[in-house]
This record gives structure tokens, sequence and C-alpha cells, in this order.
């Protein structure tokens, strides 16, 4: 998700799930070809697995990326063909793209013909008018026959005119049958459902027709709720770790980007869903977003929001035990 999705979100995020694949946001081929690569590629060790997520369309320049991705040790790399912006349009590559299969399949093979790491397509069950089943269906078998096996499905049509892309993720109507109707059709790819999915009964109920689930903003906004899905979608042992335990991990992780010239506020951003929904989060978020503090060591700010987060937390419980209402918690804000 294009300005949320960095490698300090990817950071925190794996603090809560080992097993989940991460994405970096969008790339440019012309970013990665002409802009500083390292500045967009370098991540750290713990992401993974993480995937690049390229824009493009020409053989040459995806195949540039892919060498990229393969060179910075990615674990995957995809392009998306689902992305509706007007800045993407005039670049001719994005969710215009599923218009024009033959040149995802021309640019998906020339990626699997540089690198040895998986290449993905992610996209759209459709373009404005063009959203009928077997649009969609031939747009995936055209660029299945060129190699692709993973393809993440985001169950809207793109509507290029008149929609900003906020409005395209919310306007045209969801319609995960699609993706089911897909995973029937292609039992040998790996067909991933995305859009509107929320909540481990959500993602379980999908996962009985799909191969696998992209979650993106409620993963940003409520964070916690990535914190079962080792155990119960991974089968992992090993215990979730507690907000407290994130919470810690994080604080280290910003004085350590802080010692590197990275403010800690641009980190900070990214994880002010830890504690949504419990009591003091509201107290806890305005103190990691408060501008004056910006200039404090990350460690003092860290004692400050706990504080106001255990403080708020006793007076909440006070109120009930008083019989007034509690302040609700707040949802988060971007």
């Amino acid at each position: 998700m294009m300005e949320w999705t960095d490698r300090h979100c990817r950071w925190f995020h794996r603090q809560i799930t080992r097993r989940a694949r991460l994405y970096t946001v969008m790339i440019t081929t012309g970013a990665l070809r002409h802009g500083d690569a390292a500045r967009h590629l370098d991540f750290d060790p713990a992401e993974h697995p993480v995937a690049l997520q390229v824009g493009g369309s020409e053989p040459e320049e995806l195949a540039h990326a892919a060498r990229l991705a393969e060179r910075w040790g990615y674990d995957e790399i995809d392009l998306n063909c689902g992305c509706p912006s007007e800045r993407v349009q005039r670049g001719a590559f994005g969710a215009c793209l599923m218009r024009e299969p033959r040149t995802v399949a021309d640019g998906v093979k020339a990626m699997r013909d540089a690198v040895a790491i998986p290449v993905t397509v992610k996209h759209r069950i459709g373009v404005d008018h063009d959203d009928h089943y077997g649009f969609v269906r031939d747009f995936v078998g055209t660029v299945a026959d060129a190699g692709c096996e993973v393809f993440v499905v985001h169950a809207r049509s793109a509507w290029l005119q008149g929609l900003s892309p906020k409005e395209n993720r919310e306007i045209p109507p969801l319609r995960h049958e699609v993706a089911h109707q897909l995973a029937r059709d292609f039992p040998a790819l790996t067909i991933v459902v995305n859009g509107g999915l929320a909540g481990d009964e959500s993602i379980a109920a999908q996962l009985a027709q799909v191969d696998g689930v992209m979650v993106g903003r409620d993963a940003y906004h409520h964070p916690w709720h990535m914190a079962d899905w080792d155990r119960r979608f991974f089968g992992e042992a090993t215990p979730a770790p507690t907000r407290e335990a994130v919470e810690e991990a994080m604080v280290g992780y910003m004085a350590r980007q802080a010692a590197l010239g990275v403010p800690w506020p641009a980190i900070a951003r990214h994880m002010l869903g830890l504690w949504h929904g419990t009591p003091g989060a509201r107290r806890w978020r305005q103190v990691w977003s408060d501008h004056r503090l910006r200039d404090e060591p990350v460690a003092r700010v860290a004692a400050i929001a706990t504080a106001a987060r255990l403080g708020a937390a006793i007076r909440d419980a006070d109120a009930d035990a008083d019989g007034e209402a509690a302040p609700q918690p707040q949802e988060l804000g971007t």
C-alpha cells in the first residue's frame, strides 16, 4: 500500500507474525532503473518472507527489476496489474494492463527467464465495463501460459474513469465468488483472494475456497488481528508475542534507526494501532503522535506513552466502577 507498507512497517508487522508473507509498496521499473535502487530495495533480513511488488509493462525493464529483486534477496517479485490511479494509467501499467494480457504474459516470461525466484501477478477481476467472468478468466489463462503460477485477485473491478484510487477500493462491489471460480477453473494455479477481508473467521472462510488470502488495510489499522495467524493458519506451536514485547522491540528498533538518521516519528506512525481496542489506547496513540515530542529520545517517549495508557486505563476502570460510561477507543486515522 503506497506510503504505508515501507520497510519500517514491515519490520513492525514481522514482530507480530513470523510466517505471513509481506509485500513492499509498488515500485515502478523506471524508479528502479533510474532512481536510487538501494533506497527502494533495502530491507531488514527479519522481514522474510517478503515480496517486491513492481509496476511496469516493458519486458526488458521488468526483467531488470526482477534481477534486482533476486540480487537484493527478495523471496518473490509481484507484477501489479491492479492499481487504478491516473498516474499509473498514464504510464500504461497497473489495472489497464488487464486489457493487454499478451503484454503481461510477455513481461512475466521475461522476468521468469531472468530469475529463479517466483514471479506472481496481482490483478482486479475486471476493468470498467469489462467485468464479466470470461474477461478475468482469459486474462489469467493467458498469463498462466507464460509461466505465472500465483495470482493475487483483488475481488473488485477497477473503474478507471471517474473514481479516485480510494473510491476504487470502496465503490466497485466486492465479488469474492469470482476468485473462488478461478480457483475451481485453474486447480493447478495458486489463487489468493484480496479485498475487504478482516478477522480470522472471514479469512478461514475464504481459505475453504482459495489457496491464500491477502489482507491490507485491516492488518495496518488493526495489526493485532495478525497475532494468532501463525498458530491458526500456519500451525505454529510457538505462542504469539505480547503487545508489550512488540512495543519494546519497536522502541529498540526506532532507537537503532535514529542512530542512522531516521526520525522515530517516521516509524512510530506504523504502530499506532498496536493497542487498538484496549483501555488507554487512545492516550497511548496521542503521545506517539505528539509532534512536540519528536525531538525527545524514543525511550523517553515510550515511557510517557506507557504511563499515559496505564493511567487512562485505570481512570476508565474507575469510571466503570462508579457506573459512568467509559470513553470508547477511537478508530485509528491515517
